[in-house]
């Protein structure tokens, strides 16, 4: 490292980012701005701003607008507050560069409430954003803008729409590869893309940047251009471009390693790739501290030194020497520099995609310069763009056949969880133990050339330094191999049940302690997507990648839809999780709801039975109880005829009660059956129409969970509902305000964690 003194620094910049963060000082996580704006902000959300439009978009329901150099205006005073996204209730005629003035109510960003959950306080501190104007209203607009940011802008535009003509159904897949615009995509496209293991082809990284911004410079070379002129001709276009893009992480990693590299090439300098790296990470780090615990910034970063530090010597381990089996062990060395990383944020690896991207990697620059091609000819003449970006959408084909091999196969992604902080240390302290002996073979190998194999001693030192290094090999084989099962390692003995923060609805996850899961409901009326956002990264976060069973209470909407989404990412191959039993109640008259249930879970090769009264499900130490319906239910209140279910595990018991009332309440009262409880998970989210005194005084639960939203229109909770628990002495946790609630126990103890601390 003292031989790149731009590492040592970029080093001890990381560390004392670190250190700032255990002082507590909010310059990664928190917010860092003053305590007074901040106060000012709790005590006037409702506020005037004023800031420059720094780029918009249209959504479904508004006009999204991100602002910079923002101050909240309150009785003439301006307050900092650095950059803000407002949604604007209507759509209004806005160009970059304009200040406005909006009015509306401001609010924090909110991060994750759920396991898995995408953080989206720290993905928008990263852009100086901590706060959100939701119902904004526009009030002033100046009529001075940046007219080379529209410009951009418009040219943007004007590309989408030549690739809509071009490409036609393909074209949200290049807009994303050359102009860095997902908005189109669609969801099943990156999810099946993400399967494979090569999402990362369409996001604008080092990989387009170099063959764009070298491409650009050979052929200005070939037409004439000296050095200096080509050189500086290139930097500045691919600047623009990088902007025009929209500047994420990756872009702008790739950009300014990009801006060094040909600087070195224009002034005759040597191009150090891991010094150019080092500075690039500073330049970020130095205007948004944040990014050193971003995705984006880790994953290409990561790649990066995968490729720079790591590559050689695990190609030096295997014994690849050829051309052809460096290309095959290289991409391993940047997935074992990765690996915990993408454990971290998604809890899963995709292991096609080592395979994949042997037949992806050296074809994607077709499809790259096919779709830029395009976009060029496209000025001129549509036919011509057609025909030019035709062998590139066949190439696109290819890769959705093989996306779609992917998805058919149960192995084609480990779900390994969420690794914790010390799991991620150990594992990268095994790797560069790793890469030490990687280093060391390397060495020898070049010893090894230089010694002569002439005389008799010299083969028997040959012979045994070809013995060491293959013990060598084999204990570096060894630690790698424990630093990966270290990183998946979770932990058994206890019972969790997660109450998930699905808004207004129920999902509940079931982890017993021999590694049974289950899934009790999942569906939400305030949350689109659900089994996408929020029960797959839940999922995928705990290491589940197979659920024995799952449990339907009944068949409204905030119960079901997110399992329906569910089994059909199973059954079109968009998940490698699969589920042994779907268990829905045992209705005479079955609702189209529950019968549309049940044709995906046999599309997703999942078996569907039915529970009822008296059906006991014993799984190791953990056993359900059905209470309810009867056998004889109709089915026509859903609600009333709900699944009732009582888990039992050592001297624990929780009662799930789904939607039931007062009614069911009574007769679950007057059969008999019910005892004392541990935790209650209340039913109809908080409703005034359930959990009755007498069923509260039979039950007398220490514990009751609230799922509902916080801006539900229900009235949920109840004041009565909650006013009774507490009076039944039942601590009362709500997933509106601290996010999922875990229940976890030993049989006899028990803990409650929420996911938000705050």
């Amino acid at each position: 490292m003292a031989k790149r003194p731009m590492c040592l620094l970029c080093f001890l910049m990381v560390l004392s980012l670190g250190a700032l963060e255990l002082m507590g000082i909010p310059l990664i996580r928190g917010n860092p701005l003053p305590l007074n704006v901040q106060d000012q902000i709790k005590a006037h959300p409702g506020s005037m701003i004023c800031g420059e439009v720094e780029q918009y978009e249209n959504t479904e329901f508004s006009q999204s607008v991100y602002l910079k150099k923002t101050y909240l205006i309150h009785q003439s005073k301006k307050f900092p507050i650095e950059n803000v996204r407002i949604f604007l209730k209507k759509e209004e005629d806005l160009k970059p560069g304009m200040r406005i003035l909006v009015k509306g109510t401001l609010k924090r960003v909110e991060g994750p409430a759920n396991p898995g959950g995408f953080d989206s306080q720290h993905f928008y501190a990263c852009r100086h954003i901590y706060y959100f104007m939701k119902n904004a209203v526009l009030q002033k607009k100046t009529a001075v803008y940046s007219g080379y940011r529209q410009l951009l802008l418009e040219i943007k535009e004007s590309c989408r729409q030549i690739l809509k003509e071009a490409a036609g159904k393909d074209a949200p897949v290049f807009c994303a590869m050359t102009l860095g615009d997902k908005q189109e995509l669609d969801p099943e496209t990156q999810m099946r893309y993400q399967l494979a293991g090569i999402i990362h082809i369409l996001a604008i990284s080092g990989l387009h940047i170099s063959i764009l911004g070298m491409g650009l410079y050979n052929l200005l070379k070939k037409m004439g251009l000296g050095i200096w002129p080509a050189g500086i001709f290139s930097l500045g276009v691919m600047l623009q471009y990088g902007i025009m893009t929209g500047g994420s992480v990756s872009t702008m990693r790739a950009v300014t390693m990009f801006l060094i590299a040909m600087g070195a090439r224009i002034t005759g300098r040597i191009y150090d790739m891991m010094s150019a790296l080092s500075v690039t990470a500073m330049m970020i780090l130095v205007e948004s501290p944040a990014y050193l615990l971003d995705s984006g910034f880790l994953l290409s970063f990561g790649c990066v030194l995968g490729m720079g530090l790591a590559a050689e010597k695990i190609c030096a381990l295997a014994g690849a020497e050829k051309k052809w089996t460096k290309a095959l062990v290289s991409p391993i060395a940047l997935q074992l520099v990765t690996l915990p990383v993408m454990l971290k944020f998604f809890g899963e690896v995709s292991i096609a995609g080592f395979i994949l991207n042997l037949l992806v990697l050296p074809s994607v620059g077709v499809v790259l310069t096919g779709g830029m091609a395009a976009l060029l000819l496209g000025i001129l003449s549509i036919p011509a763009a057609k025909l030019v970006i035709l062998p590139a959408r066949v190439l696109l084909l290819f890769y959705e056949y093989l996306c779609s091999l992917a998805g058919k196969s149960g192995w084609s992604t480990w779900i390994g969880g969420e690794p914790e902080i010390w799991q991620i240390l150990v594992y990268y302290g095994f790797l560069i133990i790793v890469l030490f002996m990687g280093q060391y073979i390397k060495e020898q190998l070049r010893k090894k050339k230089a010694v002569s194999e002439e005389t008799e001693l010299a083969e028997e030192q040959a012979e045994a330094g070809c013995r060491k290094l293959y013990a060598i090999r084999i204990t570096a084989g060894i630690f790698l191999a424990v630093g990966i099962l270290i990183l998946g390692y979770h932990p058994a003995g206890s019972l969790k049940v997660i109450c998930l923060d699905v808004g207004q609805g129920d999902g509940i996850l079931v982890e017993t302690p021999e590694d049974h899961h289950f899934l009790i409901d999942g569906g939400s009326s305030s949350q689109s997507e659900l089994g996408r956002y929020c029960l797959l990264p839940a999922l995928k976060s705990q290491g589940i990648s197979w659920l024995d069973g799952i449990f339907i209470s009944h068949t409204d909407q905030d119960h079901i839809n997110g399992v329906k989404e569910l089994l059909e990412y199973m059954g079109k191959g968009l998940t490698t999780i699969r589920a042994g039993y779907l268990i829905l109640p045992a209705w005479a008259e079955r609702p189209d709801a529950w019968r549309e249930l049940a044709e995906a879970a046999k599309t997703a090769g999942v078996k569907v039975v039915t529970a009822g009264k008296g059906d006991e499900l014993p799984c190791g130490k953990v056993s359900f109880s059905v209470l309810w319906p009867e056998k004889n239910a109709t089915g026509k209140d859903v609600n009333e005829e709900a699944m009732v279910m009582e888990l039992s595990f050592g001297d624990f018991q929780m009662l799930f009660t789904g939607d039931i009332g007062a009614d069911t309440e009574k007769k679950l009262l007057v059969a008999g059956g019910l005892e004392d409880v541990d935790c209650l998970k209340v039913g109809h989210h908080g409703s005034r129409y359930s959990t009755t005194e007498a069923f509260l005084e039979k039950i007398k639960p220490e514990v009751a969970i609230i799922s509902c939203s916080s801006t539900n229109t229900y009235g949920h909770p109840s004041p009565e509902t909650v006013e009774r628990l507490k009076a039944a002495g039942s601590q009362v946790e709500y997933t509106m305000k601290n996010g999922a609630i875990t229940v976890e126990t030993d049989g006899k103890k028990l803990k409650i964690g929420r996911f938000r601390k705050d």
